[in-house]
């Protein structure tokens, strides 16, 4: 076994490991911090492939933005040390189904498709072929998919910041 594949590996068990504890720990804390060494792992798969601009990017959006936001709105809510409410037995068992059932979908898409290969010449991944791509003003352009995603961080913003103003319910 070489020392890619070692370090590939070892990349890939960090990511699994720590998204699996990310949504079955009861902290909402260690949730985050586990999201984040998740996100790091990501990263560190893009930097093992060669595409250092789409790591950083990974770094600077998700790491950098999205789970500081939350760790932010964690903290302002005061809920840092305590524990989400144990959930059902018959929720458990839905999440585990719909899981599987994604998996299954997964599975069956990738047995069905074929893949070939192409004698086309691969674009090289510099930031300005990629802001081609992206936003090309040809049919090629991905401007539509960008848009949508800059919503979505919008709408997760919205979300910390609705999140941190809700006020704790009073003790009597």
């Amino acid at each position: 076994m070489s020392g890619s594949t070692i370090i590939f590996y070892l990349l890939a068990a960090i990511t699994l490991v720590s998204a699996v504890l990310a949504v079955t720990t009861r902290m909402i804390f260690r949730a985050a911090i586990y999201l984040l060494f998740s996100l790091i792992g990501i990263a560190g798969i893009y930097f093992w492939l060669n595409y250092e601009f789409i790591a950083a990017v990974q770094i600077v959006v998700y790491v950098g933005g999205i789970v500081v936001l939350i760790i932010f709105s964690i903290f302002l809510t005061q809920q840092a040390g305590e524990q989400l409410p144990k959930q059902k037995m018959g929720r458990q068992l839905f999440s585990a189904l719909a899981a599987f059932c994604g998996l299954a979908l997964v599975m069956l898409q990738l047995a069905q498709h074929e893949f070939t290969g192409t004698g086309n010449k691969a674009v090289e991944p510099t930031v300005a072929n990629i802001g081609y791509q992206m936003l090309g003003v040809d049919d090629n352009g991905y401007a539509l998919p960008f848009e949508v995603v800059s919503i979505l961080l919008l709408a997760a913003l919205i979300g910390c910041i609705v999140i941190a103003l809700k006020s704790k319910p009073e003790k009597a």
